[in-house]
């Protein structure tokens, strides 16, 4: 998205750098247990969420919210972590890599991902499978909060994705979060360069305050 600062910001940073700031100011983002379906898939973008429920009787649709997401979005789905029905397919995919959108995480279960590794559009997910969530699951609400891996995610939230999983930035916490990630990301490097330089790790560690990055500041 043209213009975001802090999404360029955070497109810089690891989930690794971004989960120790988020644990500094004891903001819970870490959407833990949602994986990538490949280790090279990165996505960085501004959360549209989806939630899912169980199906009634007679069910309700899945939903065609794919038109509705601007590209540069991240599509974020709370499917309840659910692995028993999947909320996400080719056709999906498809659609949203031709769309432009950013990539796509999943509290539940995807389908049909050779098309997400041959296309090179990242999918992040708890899970995947070949059972369809047609007449299982239904759409119950576009756009409004949600739950990921225990992490809360509203729309706008920064959704940042690599090999080592998902992190959400809530909005109103972003400019923090992003400026602690950063001095440790900075510091961390220091630490990299003084151990090529000679120094022990020990006394890198030491002289750089390694051991208090992530501790919650009073």
């Amino acid at each position: 998205m043209p213009g975001d600062e802090n999404l360029e910001r955070a497109r810089k940073l690891d989930t690794t750098a971004l989960s120790d700031a988020l644990d500094r100011l004891d903001i819970p983002g870490q959407c833990l247990g949602i994986k990538p379906l490949d280790h090279s898939f990165r996505a960085t973008g501004r959360a549209f969420t989806i939630l899912y429920g169980p199906a009634a009787k007679p069910p309700g649709t899945v939903g065609d919210f794919i038109d509705d997401i601007p590209a540069g979005a991240v599509v974020v789905i709370d499917n309840g972590g659910r692995e028993n029905a999947t909320v996400w397919g080719d056709i999906m995919t498809m659609v949203a890599h031709r769309r432009g959108l950013a990539g796509t995480v999943i509290d539940g279960a995807c389908r049909d991902t050779h098309l997400s590794l041959s296309l090179g559009y990242p999918i992040f997910s708890r899970s995947y499978s070949m059972r369809t969530g047609k007449d299982r699951v239904q759409l119950e609400g576009v756009n409004g909060p949600i739950n990921i891996g225990d992490a809360r995610v509203n729309p706008g939230d920064i959704i940042r994705g690599d090999s080592d999983g998902v992190v959400v930035i809530p909005r109103e916490h972003e400019s923090a979060v992003l400026s602690a990630a950063e001095e440790i990301d900075a510091k961390e490097e220091q630490i990299r360069r003084a151990v090529q330089e000679g120094m022990t790790l020990a006394e890198a560690r030491r002289q750089i305050g390694y051991h208090r990055l992530q501790t919650k500041r009073s």
